[in-house]
């Protein structure tokens, strides 16, 4: 469940890259720095509603709590309809990360108090897999709805894009409500066995005290989480990472200056979806079966760093393509896999949840200034945005080797 529900919520975040393609930034007279501003905003409201929203979900049912903010993000995002400035697609960009901050670090959450740290990073791999399947599906969806529905009911395709997809994320969010879980402690549907069971192997397994009743205030979780250095550490890191990962909403634009054009530009973003989702899955598997999370991000990420040096500096379009579905690969298997990790290192469900949701607020606020790597003044070969990627992954292999060494993989059970 919690897949088709991200599945939504990585097309109803990134479709804004597709819209691009599809003639919004000609209809809002969109400058290159105009959609980076409007893809930058999104992420200060992410950052802002992180912290606090895990704070709140720590201690309320996520059965109720996840599918209602998906209730709300997918009504607001019918709201381009009538949005005829860029002003106007900043603010909507703006709420919609604010309401979108509790979902991901809200869904790591309740996973990780479900799971052991062994069997996190398989199961953070399917769950982002969603964002593979909605990119590649998303372009689908996208080419189709732009070209299909264009004109009708004198509204734009790319109107229609917002409109469609958020309609389809309230009805995913209506049947989240039936199906979603809570904590182990707290879940309805399950024995006292079942629950004494899930939280048992918990211990057992090393996943430390996520899963139970959490007693600690709000302020002591919060100044345990602040006064934690692997907040920081992981924080930092994961801005690389997110840095790096902006590419992705630029994936359309960079097939359209290889030539391919209209609705073609969106389908030939298909493959590079499909070779991450073999990785990224694969990498999952392989972290949880080895036990060695740090060591499988540090071969993505070596892999990303290599492909992305011969995406800014090869010639030909054929071998930039090729490159191109490698480096991404590598990027959409660090994620999963450094997230996976990052969350086992906390004890204490709500001191969790609040470090959590420093590293991924913190991370995705590289996308700030990501969104401003790739200005269109830059392209065809945009060295710029390879270039400064490169550099990112380059760092992301000295700081996941650092927090190797000083931290370990096993999680909470290590000391700071």
């Amino acid at each position: 469940m919690v897949w088709v529900c991200y599945l939504m919520s990585y097309i109803d975040r990134t479709n804004i890259g597709n819209a691009k393609v599809g003639g919004m930034d000609k209809d809002l007279h969109m400058t290159s720095s105009d959609y980076s501003l409007v893809l930058s905003i999104f992420f200060i409201g992410y950052l802002l509603f992180e912290p606090p929203s895990n704070m709140i979900l720590s201690h309320a049912r996520p059965s109720v709590y996840i599918p209602s903010i998906m209730v709300i993000w997918g009504a607001l995002s019918v709201a381009p309809k009538g949005i005829n400035t860029t002003a106007g697609m900043a603010v909507f960009r703006f709420f919609l990360g604010l309401v979108e901050a509790g979902f991901w670090p809200g869904c790591m959450l309740v996973m990780s108090c479900w799971y052991k740290p062994d069997e996190m990073s398989k199961r953070t791999a399917f769950f982002y897999s969603a964002s593979m399947v909605a990119g590649a599906f998303g372009g689908l969806l996208a080419g189709a709805i732009i070209s299909g529905m264009h004109g009708m009911g004198n509204t734009a395709g790319w109107r229609w894009l917002f409109i469609i997809e958020g309609i389809m994320t309230v009805v995913v969010a209506l049947a989240a409500f039936t199906v979603l879980p809570d904590f182990p402690a707290t879940t309805k549907f399950i024995t006292e066995d079942e629950r004494d069971l899930a939280l048992n192997r918990l211990l057992v397994g090393g996943a430390g005290e996520g899963a139970g009743e959490d007693n600690a205030g709000h302020w002591a979780s919060f100044k345990a989480a602040c006064k934690d250095p692997r907040t920081w550490v992981f924080s930092l890191t994961y801005t690389f990472v997110q840095g790096a990962g902006t590419i992705s909403y630029f994936i359309p634009t960079l097939m359209t200056v290889q030539g391919y054009k209209g609705s073609k530009a969106q389908y030939m973003t298909v493959p590079i979806y499909i070779v991450s989702l073999v990785f990224s899955l694969t990498g999952g598997w392989l972290a949880d079966r080895t036990k060695q999370k740090a060591y499988v991000i540090l071969g993505a990420a070596t892999m990303s760093t290599l492909s992305f040096i011969v995406c800014g500096w090869a010639p030909g379009h054929k071998l930039k393509y090729a490159f191109l579905c490698f480096g991404c690969a590598g990027i959409w298997t660090t994620v999963p896999i450094f997230l996976s990790w990052s969350v086992i290192m906390f004890d204490g469900r709500e001191k969790r949840g609040i470090s959590f949701a420093f590293v991924n607020g913190i991370g995705n606020l590289a996308s700030v200034y990501g969104s401003w790597l790739w200005p269109s003044w830059n392209g065809p070969n945009y060295p710029i945005g390879f270039g400064v990627t490169t550099a990112l992954y380059f760092m992301i292999i000295v700081m996941v080797a650092f927090a190797k060494w000083r931290y370990g993989d096993t999680g909470v059970a290590k000391t700071s």
